[in-house]
């Protein structure tokens, strides 16, 4: 009842941002349904489903439509830790199939490909038409300088040059006489010899690196290894000249002798893994959604999952809490009407404070 000219009658608290201007939903409750599907990778129907059950009640069509307003606002963030991906001088690199149920020109079929490149501070997800070398070669940009760890891909091989090499898996080349010892009995004893050389050339390597920090040791450590790994050239090349090799036993030294000069990197570069199993575990995620939701239905919704899955990973590889900083970059975007907000290096995860990782 207060009657003074210049005091309101009554007040009103400013209304939270929200992430989709006019929208019903908050921005917390968009990071629940972002973590659960490109995180947890859960199928949309399910997570709506579980929803249904505490009470929500949503159609499919509003969380789908909120979605592809969100990936505007999300992909410049994605395209910043594609430009700190590229200019990295050490990279891992896979890739998987992903299905996009979507027509294009020249293509038949619905299997797609999602990339993969990993290095010391980003997780890069690229999702494309096409498993040639072209991806790689697109995403490093011209004249590349650095090593790659990559499996034996012919895609890989094809970016070979004097300046960018490529350190070839152990752990593939360990696989190749697995095979054999698991489906030719025969061949078991043999199998196993050699799966014990690999075994013994990673203990080696594993001891080099625990002594990096001491110089007598490492160089003990290294010469160990150096000596292992002509042995075990020599081995090879002893049984190859061998003229009655079964076909399998003959496929298997080949492709040793074909990839030895990637195989022998690590050697002079200690920091390089003698494995590709980075990359191989940052495509589990991914392979768990297609198992779980198949793929895509539309290019949007692809470029969101490879932005999603990109800033998740990259901010867990940082030892960032991966849903609250996905929050606090959709807090920003509330906060700017819906558009990214105007300073995105403050989000890139390298750029963030101890303080501001937990």
């Amino acid at each position: 009842n207060c009657a003074c000219r210049d005091v309101l009658a009554i007040v009103t608290a400013p209304a939270p941002a929200k992430l989709i201007p006019k929208g019903m939903f908050s921005v917390d409750f968009w990071g629940h349904i972002l973590a659960e599907k490109f995180l947890f990778q859960r199928p949309l129907s399910r997570i709506l489903t579980t929803l249904h059950m505490e009470g929500l009640n949503l159609s499919q069509g509003t969380i789908t439509g909120g979605l592809q307003k969100i990936k505007g606002m999300v992909y410049p963030l994605y395209t910043r830790i594609l430009e700190r991906s590229r200019s990295a001088k050490h990279w891992h690199m896979d890739e998987t199939r992903w299905m996009m149920f979507i027509s294009i020109d020249g293509k038949i079929g619905y299997r797609w490909w999602l990339w993969v490149v990993v290095t010391k501070d980003t997780v890069v997800y690229i999702l494309d038409p096409y498993r040639s070398s072209q991806v790689p070669k697109n995403h490093l940009g011209e004249n590349p300088r650095g090593i790659i760890n990559a499996d034996r891909y012919s895609a890989y091989k094809a970016l070979l040059n004097e300046n960018l090499l490529i350190a070839f898996c152990w752990g593939h080349v360990r696989r190749d006489f697995i095979r054999i010892y698991d489906t030719r009995k025969k061949l078991r004893l043999w199998a196993k010899e050699w799966i014990e050389r690999i075994n013994e050339l990673f203990h080696l390597n594993d001891k080099r690196l625990e002594a990096l920090s001491d110089k007598d040791k490492f160089q003990a450590a290294d010469q160990s290894l150096r000596r292992a790994m002509e042995t075990f050239r020599e081995t090879y090349v002893k049984e190859l000249k061998s003229k009655d090799l079964d076909p399998a036993v003959r496929k298997a030294l080949e492709s040793l002798r074909n990839h030895w000069s990637g195989l022998l990197i690590f050697v002079d570069h200690p920091k390089i893994p003698m494995d590709n199993n980075l990359s191989e575990r940052k495509l589990r995620e991914p392979c768990l959604g297609r198992k779980n939701y198949y793929g895509c239905a539309s290019r949007w919704s692809g470029d969101l999952t490879a932005a999603l899955f990109t800033i998740f990973q990259s901010a867990i590889l940082n030892h960032i809490h991966p849903k609250k900083f996905l929050q606090a970059y959709l807090q920003a975007c509330a906060q700017n009407q819906g558009n990214p907000p105007e300073n995105i290096s403050a989000f890139l995860p390298w750029n963030l404070l101890e303080e501001q990782k937990s």
